[in-house]
């Protein structure tokens, strides 16, 4: 018998923010928590990443609410959730004071295990959330955000494996959030990261290519310890791996699992009609659940694709969606080749889109694209070339510190900012994630909740995007 495999189940997380814009409910989600806790995970992702802007923008829920509820669910399971690092779940670089609450408050509230990354590898946006969850009692695992490019070589890795030891993580995932890591080059990558490090390591990587069981394979013959599946009405196209599948693949190979295929089954006749559900009112475009193996060129993540195409939808431009994708390597290469994860995979794809569509590149740049070529982001992995920095900054001075470094705490006025419509920490980090929209939400909120508001309608989405 060869070692045990852990699996970290992905449904209620980045399966359906891949596939679905991070559309389930919280109440699918609570029974879905129910038929997978007694299923012998090593952990179920259910928070962070995308969860929380869904849930105020577009459920109308409360993105704290429904962490409690899912660990008052959770008996047997640990909870984990994606935290960007400085960025947290905003779109934006947070004084330390505010990432330092915000990891006390997701732990406090029912978080275990916190999957921490930056998404151009800059160690220094990450310090400050590893040393918070380790103050609070929280499992660090810091992700290393996969792709390829002339830089990001095996070697490229393994030193920042190196640097990753010295933050003192608990884990190390490699995340490979576009599906591009080949079966080739994982076993080569982990055979030379286990020669590095004793931690616990976990791969991450999606369907969408097609070649994600075999990478898998590979990865787990090579050394890994636990990777990320999604149970099988959720998985495959620009989600992950079937659990299911996977678990009876590596079972018969003599690996054990921990896994109750009776209990998945279970589960998986659950999510069957959410998954029908969503096909039928559109949410869930057929499209996501292929595969393309040109991904493998675009480098272009589940959860943007499905994203990307959703706003081109709106804008009665989905015919331009293969025009935007061979548009995307072209602006990351000029961008100095970021990794394309939150939020640089959502700044690249606008960039991208705004180039097609105004049919010249760069004429329109969104802020965000400015400070990052800036250096508010942090460190490109290559430097950019003065002629696209002048193009999209001009002579604005470019910044060389810890982005973080450059911003004074912040709570104290984010809580009287939002004092006249908030009433607890969480509500005041709510607020500091999305500020407009958590106004709304807050203050909706509170007065459906007052006794003087009868009957009053809740808020009610149109938008999906």
């Amino acid at each position: 018998m060869l070692k045990k495999i852990g699996f970290t189940e992905t449904a209620l997380r980045d399966a359906h923010q891949s596939l679905m814009a991070t559309r389930l409910t919280t109440d699918e989600i609570l029974a879905g928590i129910e038929k997978l806790d007694s299923a012998g995970l090593h952990a179920i992702e259910c928070w962070g990443g995308a969860t929380f802007d869904a849930c105020i923008r577009y459920l109308n829920e409360d993105p704290w609410e429904r962490l409690r509820k899912i660990k008052e669910k959770a008996k047997n399971t640990k909870l984990q959730m994606l935290l960007r690092g400085q960025n947290l779940l905003g779109y934006r670089h947070y004084a330390d004071d505010v990432v330092e609450k915000f990891v006390e408050k997701s732990i406090q509230n029912g978080i275990d295990i916190i999957r921490v990354f930056d998404a151009l590898n800059d160690l220094r946006n990450v310090e400050t959330s590893i040393k918070s969850i380790k103050k609070y009692g929280g499992h660090a695992q810091l992700a290393l955000s996969y792709t390829v490019s002339p830089v990001h070589t095996i070697q490229y890795y393994c030193d920042l494996v190196e640097q990753v030891e010295k933050l003192g993580v608990d884990s190390i995932c490699i995340k490979d959030m576009a599906g591009v890591l080949t079966p080739y080059h994982a076993k080569k990558l982990i055979t030379e990261l286990r020669k590095r490090t004793d931690l616990i390591l976990e791969l991450h990587t999606h369907a969408t290519s097609g070649i994600s069981e075999m990478t898998y394979l590979y990865a787990v013959e090579s050394g890994i310890d636990i990777i990320d599946t999604a149970i099988s009405p959720l998985s495959g196209g620009t989600s992950q791996p079937a659990t299911e599948s996977l678990h009876t693949a590596l079972t018969e190979l003599g690996y054990t699992t921990g896994l109750d295929l009776e209990v998945l089954d279970k589960a998986a006749d659950y999510f069957k009609p959410i998954k029908e559900k969503y096909l039928a009112n559109g949410v869930l475009n057929p499209k996501m659940l292929s595969v393309d193996p040109k991904a493998l060129l675009y480098q272009v993540p589940g959860g943007m694709l499905s994203n990307l195409y959703s706003q081109l939808k709106q804008g009665k431009s989905e015919d331009r969606y293969e025009e935007v994708l061979r548009e995307v390597p072209k602006v990351r290469k000029d961008l100095g080749y970021p990794p394309l994860v939150t939020p640089l995979s959502q700044m690249v794809g606008t960039q991208a889109v705004f180039n097609v569509l105004t049919q010249e590149r760069y004429k329109m740049v969104p802020k965000e694209i400015k400070d990052y070529v800036a250096g508010a982001y942090g460190k490109p992995p290559v430097a950019i070339s003065e002629e696209i920095v002048k193009k999209i900054i001009e002579d604005r001075e470019i910044t060389s510190v810890r982005p973080a470094d450059l911003l004074p705490p912040e709570w104290n006025n984010i809580v009287i900012e939002a004092s006249d419509f908030a009433k607890s920490d969480e509500d005041y980090l709510t607020y500091a994630m999305f500020p407009e929209v958590a106004k709304q939400f807050l203050t909706k909120k509170y007065e459906t909740a007052s006794p003087d508001s009868g009957n009053e309608e809740t808020i009610k989405i149109h938008a999906i995007i």
